[in-house]
């Protein structure tokens, strides 16, 4: 209500009553204003009642929600059902128009404000997080290897001769298939053995530039965030490398946002060399459902290109989504997730290199990697598959989720590319492995429950294999004899107490 609504309630109530109201809504409209004037994230997170008077101002806004409102086009923010307009606090509109997906709509002044708001809330929570120099971003309604296909697409009319993507391997389908379907064709570079670690191999990566010629290499295509053994690209080098040669450089950095060390990672690159544009997932950093990415980098004009790539208006869910969530949390909330975050990395460490020593096993030393752990699988029947996949699939079955096992030598073959060792970022990685990872939200008792299912099923896989040894006379003991082994039923049965 307005001042003169409230000065003629006060006819109806008490003027000291009306007043105490008046009072309490102008502490909702002050948050309000100072949002709207400094475009950042309020330090401490709104209340629910605050956030909801915001999004109905807003929404009132759009024309779809006018008193009155006559619409005779095609798109009049029509809705069937009351239940998905309640679900989208009734913004119909989306954002964005057919030119720019980050340009003002005049049917919607409500979700276009909503929209400019989240972009800037989001820069703000970007340089909070580590990448201090970012000059621009925009939320994208699509996941990040349609994000990274938008950035490639932008690129390939600044560079009409470029056919290639250099792309330091990474076991992981869509930021490969992003190549794919943005017409390039990818080079793949195959990773470094360091010890446990799997990490750029820089000397190919130029080598392969001077062998194809800079003016037919899109970009480079490298990765922060990944599942260990493989750790983050070495950004600073490549970004120097893209610089000497002139070629664009697009980074992968689909959950990178919740780790400082991937942020310095990509600072750091910009400030020494040539980073275009770095894309994270909304999903795994923010905790909203999937379904957006945040395109972001160091020229702002670069980034308004990207904008203007995408074809026709866009879904608002996501930058809704996460505009709710970032002021649900404020920038102090979002600083305990990621401090929270480090402290279960440190826990899920040291409780999987317990366990791991207590079956004769060790956490796998890759100390690049800030989010993802691996425990190698030897003293499983790591040559034959069987062992390991049952593994992961009996954790699966048990509920836990995200882990991943990771046997020797699997074949896949992805938009007609045939990887060896797929799933292990290399042809032939020493060991199998199971993977684990300290994302943010995790607590204590997820980590807790799954080192005690993990070690249940560590023990039923072994078991299963003495029973199988036992039935075919193999010797136990004797790991030379090339034996064909008999296949014994898996007997869930046996393992599913007390999960």
């Amino acid at each position: 209500m307005n001042r003169d609504s409230f000065a003629a309630g006060e006819r109806l109530v008490s003027p000291a009553y009306v007043r105490q109201g008046c009072e309490a809504r102008r502490s909702h409209e002050h948050l309000v204003r100072l949002l709207l004037e400094k475009g950042k994230c309020p330090e401490d997170g709104w209340d629910e009642s605050t956030l909801e008077l915001f999004l109905h101002e807003l929404a009132i806004l759009d024309s779809n929600n006018f008193l009155g409102n006559c619409g005779v086009g095609e798109r009049e923010g029509r809705v069937a059902s009351g239940l998905v307009a309640r679900r989208h606090y009734r913004f119909i509109h989306g954002i964005g128009r057919s030119g720019d997906i980050s340009a003002v709509q005049p049917k919607a002044a409500g979700s276009s404000l909503l929209n400019k708001i989240t972009n800037s809330l989001v820069l703000d929570i970007i340089k909070l997080a580590g990448v201090h120099t970012v000059a621009n971003c925009f939320v994208v309604p699509m996941a990040t290897g349609m994000s990274l296909t938008l950035c490639f697409l932008t690129l390939r009319h600044k560079r009409p001769k470029a056919k290639y993507i250099i792309w330091p391997r990474i076991d992981q389908k869509s930021c490969f298939k992003s190549m794919i379907t943005a017409g390039f064709e990818p080079v793949v570079i195959e990773n470094l053995l360091e010890g446990d670690e799997l990490r750029t191999d820089l000397k190919a990566v130029e080598a392969k530039v001077q062998e194809l010629g800079p003016d037919y290499i899109l970009c480079i295509h490298s990765t922060t965030s990944c599942f260990a053994p493989r750790v983050p690209d070495r950004l600073e080098e490549l970004a120097v490398i893209c610089a000497n040669y002139g070629i664009p450089h697009i980074v992968n950095n689909a959950y990178g946002v919740q780790s400082s060390k991937c942020m310095h990672l990509i600072q750091q690159g910009a400030r020494v060399g040539r980073i275009d544009a770095f894309v994270q997932s909304l999903d795994k950093n923010f905790m909203v459902p999937v379904g957006g990415a945040i395109i972001a980098g160091f020229n702002e004009s670069f980034i308004q290109e990207i904008s203007k790539m995408y074809p026709g208006r866009a879904s608002a869910s996501p930058s809704l989504d996460v505009l709710i969530t970032l002021l649900s949390l404020g920038s102090n909330g979002y600083k305990k997730l990621l401090k929270e975050r480090k402290e279960m990395f440190s826990y899920l460490s040291n409780q999987l290199k317990k366990l791991s020593e207590a079956h004769s096993e060790r956490l796998l030393q890759t100390p690049h990697n800030p989010i993802s752990l691996a425990v190698t699988l030897k003293t499983l029947d790591e040559h034959h598959d069987k062992a390991v996949t049952q593994l992961g699939s009996m954790l699966f079955t048990r509920q836990v989720s995200g882990a991943r096992a990771v046997p020797l030598g699997s074949v896949q073959t992805v938009s007609g590319y045939t990887f060896h060792g797929f799933m292990s970022h290399a042809d032939s990685y020493p060991c199998a492995y199971l993977n684990a990872a300290a994302a943010i939200g995790m607590k204590t008792q997820d980590v807790d429950l799954f080192i005690k299912r993990l070690d249940k099923c560590l023990k039923a896989v072994r078991k299963e294999q003495l029973q199988e040894n036992d039935v075919s006379g193999i010797d136990n003991c004797d790991k030379t004899k090339d034996v064909e082994t008999a296949e014994v039923a898996f007997k869930p049965d046996n393992v599913l107490l007390d999960m």
